[in-house]
């Protein structure tokens, strides 16, 4: 696969990653609806399965690009996307709901703007 349609795949599963989990936090208003009941543990568990995919999309995205392309688009916080995908993969027995549920609320919307800031200018070139 040429390199560019590549990465215009990896953009677009990023993206797909992030529209699930704003949807799946669309139901979210506080912590405790992570917390206090099974079907919000479940919730949680799944938006952190879609944080873990966007994380080991940007580092493939980060290598394949050589660090260069992130780079371009500095509002987002990209090197701690990253880390929360490594935090959530060691230590997903002691996962914090009020870390998920801040990332999701404060975090989540900056990084869907980047990745469609990075889409639009992508694929224009």
């Amino acid at each position: 696969m040429p390199e560019q349609l590549f990465i215009s795949e990896i953009i677009s599963q990023i993206e797909a990653a992030i529209e699930k989990v704003v949807a799946r936090f669309a139901t979210v208003k506080t912590i405790d609806d992570f917390t206090h009941n099974p079907s919000g543990m479940e919730k949680l568990d799944a938006i952190c399965m879609q944080i873990i995919v966007i994380g080991e999309l940007l580092k493939k995205l980060d290598k394949i690009t050589h660090g260069v392309l992130l780079q371009k688009y500095s509002q987002v916080e990209w090197k701690k996307a990253m880390a929360m995908r490594d935090i959530i993969t060691h230590h997903y027995t002691s996962v914090d709901a009020e870390v998920v549920y801040n990332t999701c609320k404060n975090k989540i919307p900056s990084l869907q703007e980047g990745i469609k800031q990075l889409k639009k200018a992508f694929l224009t070139t």
